[in-house]
């Protein structure tokens, strides 16, 4: 799926292979790592950039997506469609470095990602995201986006050696079609 996004605070975009630069000194951040899930590294080094985008970039469909402000890729978005019963569901991902916190970013993304993915893809009737219970912030970047608080999976996760409830929100098609 080719997604285009130019939202005038940043951009959702194809990631390229020279985003590795930016890539590597946003990501390695371990506020940044404490909020993902184990496959995303900390320390996050050149090489994991190089590697990371070796998988995604010309990968199709596309399911990853740099967020670029004031042209440096300085996060990324992600959907990963769900198959056999649940292929009507998709459950969405997303990161931004700590220099761009605050400024209602990923809001907008979150928000925008959204309704693209439900435009490109007319099977797909619910996305979902599971952050962890510690994330405030992402809470609230998805009930910001038209996200409803679905419920408490409780201990359902490990991070950095402490088991952790996670949060799961999900947006239908239609509550999006009403907004």
């Amino acid at each position: 799926m080719a997604i285009h996004l130019d939202l005038g605070v940043c951009i959702v975009r194809a990631w390229r292979e020279s985003d590795a630069e930016s890539l590597a000194l946003h990501a390695n951040d371990r506020r940044v790592w404490l909020n993902l899930r184990d496959r995303f590294p900390h320390p996050y080094s050149r090489a994991d950039a190089e590697s990371y985008l070796g998988a995604v970039c010309g990968q199709q469909p596309a399911t990853s997506f740099a967020i670029e402000v004031d042209g440096d890729a300085a996060g990324g978005i992600s959907y990963v469609p769900h198959d056999d019963v649940e292929r009507i569901s998709a459950e969405i991902g997303y990161w931004l470095g700590a220099p761009f916190w605050g400024r209602g970013l990923m809001t907008t993304v979150v928000a925008a990602f959204s309704r693209a993915l439900f435009d490109a893809d007319p099977q797909l009737r619910r996305l979902f995201a599971v952050p962890f219970d510690w994330n405030g912030a992402s809470s609230r970047v998805l009930e910001k986006a038209g996200y409803r608080l679905e419920g408490r999976m409780r201990q359902s996760a490990i991070k950095d050696g402490v088991v952790v409830d996670q949060l799961l929100h999900a947006l239908l098609r239609e509550e999006v079609a009403a907004s």
